[in-house]
């Protein structure tokens, strides 16, 4: 049965956690979606790990929604959401619904996901709701907002900043966000919000008290030639996909592929 934004929002109430990854192509869909991940993400993070780009700030419209057309034809029965780009929905709701319109109808996604909180992007987020968009939130570190930030450091560490992150979750919630993704924030505080919601929260260095979890897949994989500290690395197939090249070029140089008949 494939999963929908309602069965996550069950999910909480039921206590049942839920497993999120990120993909950007057919193959990775495939394979994550087979091995049983509730929600999977096209996430603009795939502007660094697929298109080499140093920030995710690059990636374009049709980019993403490139990917998202891959990647939906891999999936079977997880959740499969897709990010708004950088500039593609923070002029104008207006502007949002047409970017949202674009990635629904284009790619097969179930629901898009953008970045910010209150006042402005509860009232973007209210909008697509109200013409039938499905809307993940994502507050905390927002890479999106990389420079003003100065760099991907921890959000929320103050108390006044901690409940400017907590009104936001609040303002989303009530916008009509199906959920959100808490990114590196302090473990108490997303303790704080996932009590405080009848939402879902995915958080992503929020600690363990989130109601879900994700990771970029490139992260969990060790194909990434850097992960953030949070990020757990479960194999290394970039070592695995080093040494197996290495030894076919050895092969090939040496006559031993292919085998002589």
């Amino acid at each position: 049965m494939a999963v929908t934004t309602q069965h996550l929002i069950r999910y909480k109430k039921e206590g049942r956690l839920i497993a999120a990854l990120t993909a950007w192509d057919y193959l990775t869909a495939q394979a994550i979606d087979q091995a049983g991940v509730d929600l999977i993400m096209v996430g603009d993070s795939l502007a660094m790990v697929a298109l080499g780009y140093d920030t995710t700030l690059p990636l374009t419209l049709d980019e993403i929604i490139h990917h998202a057309k891959a990647v939906r034809r891999g999936i079977q029965k997880a959740l499969m959401v897709v990010d708004l780009p950088f500039m593609t929905y923070q002029e104008s709701p207006e502007q949002a619904m047409r970017s949202a319109g674009r990635v629904m109808k284009e790619t097969g996604a179930q629901a898009v996901k953008l970045e910010g909180g209150y006042p402005a992007m509860a009232e973007t987020v209210a909008r697509l709701v109200q013409a039938g968009i499905p809307v993940m939130g994502h507050i905390g570190l927002t890479p999106q907002s990389v420079h003003q930030f100065g760099g991907f450091r921890q959000q929320g560490k103050s108390a006044v900043a901690a409940e400017r992150i907590l009104e936001e979750a609040i303002a989303l919630e009530q916008a009509g966000a199906f959920s959100l993704v808490l990114e590196h924030i302090p473990a108490d505080l997303a303790l704080r919000i996932s009590q405080k919601l009848t939402i879902p929260t995915i958080g992503i260095g929020a600690g363990a008290h989130c109601d879900g979890q994700v990771l970029v897949t490139a992260d969990l994989l060790g194909l990434s030639s850097w992960s953030p500290p949070f990020a757990k690395t479960y194999t290394n197939l970039r070592e695995t996909i080093f040494q197996a090249v290495q030894t076919y070029c050895t092969d090939v140089k040496e006559q031993r592929f292919p085998e002589a008949e």
